[in-house]
């Protein structure tokens, strides 16, 4: 049976307004079968209030979170959520991001990521025979990631709550969150992915909590946290 590793960035910080001022969550994930969630994760959380909009930062933070996890767990393969047709990252040289089918800005943006990425995925490939493939939206693992990134978020919301009193945070596309007691549950929405979910272990006493459609962008919930 399959063992994927993936990795994806989500949940974003949100004003007043309802606008990202950053992302928060990077979740990497073991996805076995039946590949409906993950029977490992781990999470980076970055500054969502210093953050680099451009898809750099994420790339590169799924990308070395994705090989961390993948030393440990031995998976088949790696799935990252970069949309460009299924490529192994290590194959990523110039001529070959050239011929990609993507924009002229998002070449520029993988031309500088490879510099890095390639020679990481390279090793990774050398020491273990584990290929790392930017495979991106179409992967039911970079999904499951997706919704884990959802659930981190949740949790750093909680904690960034406790300490200044109220957080507001976006959550990936098509999920809900539900905050249990010693738990976050989170799942998709999307009736067509088969009952995707995931759950982690969290402090959540002394917490109340809304979730909410985002009012300007759709298939998107806002998740309130406040201190009790």
């Amino acid at each position: 049976m399959m063992r994927i590793v993936a990795a994806d960035t989500g949940g974003a910080l949100l004003d007043e307004e309802y606008t990202p001022t950053g992302l928060i969550a990077t979740a990497a994930v073991l996805v076995e079968k039946p590949y409906r969630t993950a029977t490992k994760s781990i999470v980076k959380y970055a500054d969502p209030f210093n953050y680099d909009m451009s898809g750099r930062q994420a790339v590169r933070d799924e990308a070395h979170l994705a090989v961390e996890l993948a030393k440990k767990v031995k998976p088949d393969v790696v799935h990252l959520d970069s949309t460009i047709g299924g490529i192994e990252v290590r194959k990523l040289d110039e001529p070959t991001i050239d011929a990609l089918s993507i924009t002229d800005r998002g070449k520029e943006v993988w031309k500088d990521l490879a510099k890095e990425l390639q020679p990481l995925a390279k090793r990774l490939w050398e020491e273990t025979g584990i290929e790392i493939i930017a495979i991106g939206k179409s992967s039911v693992p970079v999904r499951i990631a997706e919704i884990y990134s959802g659930i981190y978020t949740a949790k750093w919301a909680i904690d960034y709550a406790r300490e200044h009193g109220r957080a507001i945070v976006g959550l990936p596309r098509y999920m809900t969150v539900e905050i249990r007691s010693g738990k976050i549950h989170g799942e998709s929405l999307d009736p067509r992915e088969g009952g995707l979910f995931g759950e982690i272990e969290a402090k959540t006493e002394g917490i109340g909590w809304e979730l909410y459609p985002n009012p300007f962008v759709r298939r998107f919930m806002v998740l309130e946290v406040w201190k009790e």
